[in-house]
């Protein structure tokens, strides 16, 4: 058995304007599924979605605790975090 050491947390923005956050440990297969309406009840009739979030973690453990403290997160906090993401990923790409 192969063992996985990259556990993802991420946020999807779905058509309907709705954010949705989840764990996987195998980031591109997840996003397949979302988008072929097999990925989370939630996001089934909500796509096509938009990656606008992910983090890596090493641990299981500790992504599905920030997993869940995003879901906690009112929606304007959860913007402000995709913000703040996009913002720290586009600096780095201008510094490319």
């Amino acid at each position: 058995m192969v063992k996985q050491d990259n556990h993802y947390v991420y946020i999807l923005h779905c058509k309907d304007g709705s954010y949705y956050t989840g764990y996987t440990n195998n980031l591109e297969h997840r996003l397949h599924m979302h988008e072929i309406g097999k990925g989370a009840k939630y996001t089934r009739g909500r796509g096509p979605f938009q990656l606008v979030y992910k983090q890596l973690f090493t641990s299981k453990r500790k992504a599905m605790q920030m997993e869940y403290k995003i879901k906690q997160l009112s929606r304007k906090e959860k913007q402000d975090l995709v913000i703040s993401y996009k913002e720290r990923h586009d600096q780095i790409e201008d510094t490319i």
